[in-house]
């Protein structure tokens, strides 16, 4: 069945822009129940969606690849796994040079809810995937998870992810794991060993080399966003991305998203200090040093940023907001001089159900996707 095409118009000449934009959504192959929708672009370009769909005894995961206007038939990664079905654990897929995907994903113990094991399959062909393995040393019953992953080579892959060996009291560890294109561990490391436990990392390639962006901490309970950098075969020290000093004691689940562009860098990110927002900064020398922050959000922002970056040097960001009497999927475009544009609303539902928005651009297409507890995930394109 044909679904009706709807069209949002965003005017945002007033602000400095010379465009408008448009949602058209696009169905997908996803099914009812599906959740955890997420982006990636093929080696040829083509854009693949995954997400993780329920099964008559448990869930799996699967992925579809649009190329022209259709999608491929949904192909499944991994089946009857025990995945963690929350908003920040989203799994993710990647293409390495050769073609090859790879995909990552976190799933509970059969022993404790709070236990959180990183696995890894890879795929030469799309269709039959390697049988899954744990993504780093320690097998203890603790949080291993908030994972983000990258091609960090032309036959390897970094996934940047979260260790907390003593459980949600004690510090937990932004580490490194080095993949081959058959999943397999090739080295592993510490990166930071005092961060904020459970909110999510988001790792990006400059023209210098990798930029892990993330929630850091202090001993004070400060939860400011930070950088770490690896240029010249070596990690830079962590720097923080502008000192909004939110003092919590408590774990907000909530990060930030960079995208760059050889040297360009923009990184989105969720405060609670001095009121919930969503704000970005750019960087124009790979993750070194930052503009300030320009505020997006209007309303009480919940957070959830994705970030991508816009041909004319700047981004476009979505969040979740609160509404009048439900959450929303909000978008909102700004320059690289800090320029906000208008807010558009891209979708609204219960908060939990929204999950956790993602952006994409994959050459002169960008889409979005998001969650939606009354039928299967949903996917638009914008313009």
């Amino acid at each position: 069945m044909n679904k009706p095409v709807l069209f949002l118009f965003l005017a945002v000449g007033a602000c400095g822009f010379a465009q408008t934009l448009q949602q058209t959504p696009v169905a997908n192959p996803s099914a009812t129940g599906s959740i955890q929708p997420n982006w990636a672009v093929t080696s040829d370009g083509s854009v693949l969606l995954s997400w993780v769909e329920p099964s008559k005894d448990s869930y799996n995961l699967r992925y579809a690849v649009r190329k022209g206007n259709a999608w491929s038939e949904a192909r499944t990664i991994a089946t009857n796994r025990r995945f963690f079905r929350h908003p920040a654990e989203v799994p993710e897929m990647i293409s390495l040079a050769d073609g090859t995907l790879m995909a990552h994903w976190v799933e509970n113990s059969k022993t404790s809810s709070d236990t959180e094991f990183i696995y890894v399959s890879t795929s030469k062909d799309g269709v039959h995937w390697t049988e899954p393995i744990v993504a780093h040393h320690d097998r203890g019953e603790v949080q291993h998870g908030l994972a983000s992953m990258i091609a960090s080579g032309p036959k390897e892959a970094s996934i940047l992810w979260l260790q907390a060996l003593q459980g949600e009291d004690g510090p937990a560890s932004l580490m490194r794991t080095i993949v081959g294109p058959d999943g397999k561990e090739i080295r592993e490391e510490s990166l930071d060993s005092d961060v904020c436990t459970c909110c999510p990392t988001s790792v990006v390639k400059t023209g210098k080399g990798l930029l892990v962006a993330y929630r850091d901490h202090t001993p004070q309970d400060i939860r400011d966003i930070a950088v770490v950098r690896f240029e010249n075969g070596k990690w830079t020290p962590t720097k923080n991305v502008y000192p909004d000093k939110w003092k919590i004691n408590a774990c907000p689940t909530n990060a930030a998203s960079a995208a760059a562009k050889d040297d360009h860098v923009a990184i989105a990110w969720y405060t609670g200090s001095p009121t919930p927002r969503v704000e970005i900064v750019f960087s124009a020398d790979g993750g070194n040093t930052f503009t300030r922050p320009t505020v997006l959000s209007n309303g009480k922002a919940f957070g959830y940023a994705s970030t991508i970056l816009t041909g004319d040097g700047g981004a476009l960001v979505s969040w979740i907001e609160e509404g009048s009497s439900t959450s929303q999927v909000m978008v909102r475009p700004v320059s690289g001089a800090g320029v906000a544009g208008s807010v558009v609303k891209i979708a609204e539902g219960s908060r939990s159900s929204l999950g956790y928005p993602k952006l994409l651009n994959a050459g002169t297409e960008t889409w979005i996707a998001w969650g939606d507890s009354k039928s299967a995930v949903k996917t638009a394109r914008l313009k």
